[in-house]
């Protein structure tokens, strides 16, 4: 890979980015000597401005940066690292320099997965149709849950898009319900799919 290095006085930002859960960790500076080094320990390494000399992240926390991949950008003059985070990023303690948790996020269904929870936190005090749920029990719970299974099946049969994709919903909506009932998350089920996965 050809990278730029002349245009910062041998220096391009480098953007380092969750291997996972593509969470924006942290941003350094590398020199092709940097560049080199992370390629041949697979461990993340900058130049320090500060202390100027070659700087591996983690090198005395131990809160090491295990290369994933390295990408240049369109003009060759900064790069994008992914990589797996040996504990927390940033020097003050936490997951990443901007304050961040380092959490997989499953964009409109985390939103919805925090809606959910809240219903049930507060479910003596909302009214709601999922806060009414709550109120039922497991029991009534996991019950819409097989009923909306066997609704999908049946629409899955006809050549109804709209009504598949409806109950769909509907499945995977109480789906989460449930999941927040037994007191786990979308992200728990992920992390046994992963493990499937690497079998």
């Amino acid at each position: 890979m050809q990278i730029n290095f002349n245009k910062m006085s041998g220096l391009v930002p480098a953007i380092v980015q969750d291997a996972v859960t593509n969470k924006v960790l942290m941003q350094g500076y590398m020199n092709k000597e940097a560049y080199d080094q992370t390629i041949k320990s697979r461990k993340v390494t900058f130049f320090s401005r500060s202390k100027e000399r070659l700087w591996t992240k983690g090198e005395e926390s131990g809160n090491v940066l295990h290369l994933v991949s390295i990408k240049a950008d369109c003009d060759f003059d900064s790069l994008l690292i992914k990589a797996n985070p040996i504990g927390p990023v940033c020097h003050k303690g936490t997951d990443t320099c901007w304050e961040e948790n380092n959490r997989a996020t499953y964009g409109f269904l985390t939103e919805l997965s925090a809606i959910i929870e809240d219903r049930k936190i507060n479910a003596d005090e909302a009214e709601s149709y999922v806060a009414s749920l709550f109120k039922k029990g497991i029991n009534k719970i996991a019950q819409k849950v097989g009923e909306e299974a066997v609704e999908m099946v049946i629409e899955a049969k006809d050549s109804n898009d709209t009504l598949f994709l409806e109950e769909s919903a509907d499945l995977l909506f109480h789906y989460m319900i449930l999941l927040s009932a037994k007191g786990f998350e979308l992200n728990d089920i992920v992390k046994v799919l992963e493990k499937r996965h690497q079998r």
